[in-house]
């Protein structure tokens, strides 16, 4: 089957090949393909340059696939990944070398043989190409929330995904669908990203091989439509603000212990960021 289909994209990156070179004697500029056709080739890792110099992305979502290493197969290691933009382009699609033996494929849901990551990019590079695209000219420790020039990254687990990568990452960019409270199933428990793309989205994802670009899809999909939500926010809404954190001292404490309740809920702050606040900010 996997055969057949590198054999359609490729008959179909020919084709287009062909269009292209009748029209214009100029190389072949993938930005001209058809999407389809861009999405196929993606999927056999042959798009896995970064187009920074091309993308003005402000947000992006990623996704992993991962094999199993290990004795037993369990230890995670990321074999695919995929970045997509706001309007579900494909930024970066690449398979991935890990860094350790693979002992289990994991075949069914990943579609991934050997032969696939024998000459795949080193894990190393993949982490640098990724890293240097979502900071985007910044240095990591000087990322702020508010007008810089880093990326905003958007994903479901993107504690695993990143620590698979071996990447860090400030929070405060982070957009995680499995950790947004609205989302969640209870303060302490995720939803899964199957469930919450059935129940909000109303379509069905993960029911065979699975494919990263689809999750990237998915997950975009969650937060665009979560920040375009519109609640009645106050000029200084984050606890994190200066105007807002807790300057009483301890000498003061006797003073917080005789207000009443609702003096206490008029003078606090909640550390819930909602992600409608996205939408006021210029850059994203």
């Amino acid at each position: 089957m996997w055969e057949k289909y590198r054999k359609e994209a490729a008959h179909e990156f020919l084709l287009a090949a062909a269009f292209n070179t009748a029209l214009s004697p100029a190389p072949i500029a993938f930005a001209a393909l058809p999407k389809g056709v861009l999405y196929r080739m993606a999927n056999l890792a042959i798009q896995d340059e970064l187009r920074i110099d091309n993308s003005r992305a402000k947000v992006v979502a990623l996704a992993c696939k991962m094999v199993g290493g290990g004795s037993d197969g369990s230890l995670d290691l990321c074999a695919r990944v995929c970045l997509v933009d706001e309007y579900e382009r494909i930024i970066f699609h690449t398979y991935v070398k890990p860094q350790l033996p693979v002992t289990n494929y994991r075949y069914e849901t990943t579609g991934i043989r050997p032969e696939f990551l024998r000459d795949a990019m080193p894990l190393r590079q993949v982490q640098r190409k990724i890293q240097d695209y979502l900071c985007n000219g910044e240095p990591i420790w000087q990322i702020r929330s508010r007008g810089g020039n880093a990326r905003v990254l958007v994903g479901h687990g993107l504690d695993h995904d990143l620590k698979c990568l071996e990447m860090e990452y400030p929070a405060i960019m982070i957009r995680d669908t499995a950790l947004y409270p609205p989302l969640m199933k209870t303060s302490k428990l995720s939803n899964s990203l199957k469930y919450l793309t059935k129940a909000y989205l109303g379509y069905d994802i993960q029911t065979g091989m699975q494919d990263p670009y689809e999750d990237c899809v998915a997950t975009m999909r969650l937060y665009m439509r979560m920040r375009s939500q519109y609640h009645g926010t106050e000029d200084y809404p984050l606890a994190t603000d200066p105007q807002n954190r807790n300057n009483f001292a301890a000498w003061r404490q006797n003073e917080l212990e005789r207000m009443t309740p609702e003096r206490l809920l008029e003078i606090s702050r909640s550390d819930y960021y909602c992600w409608c606040l996205d939408s006021t900010q210029t850059n994203y």
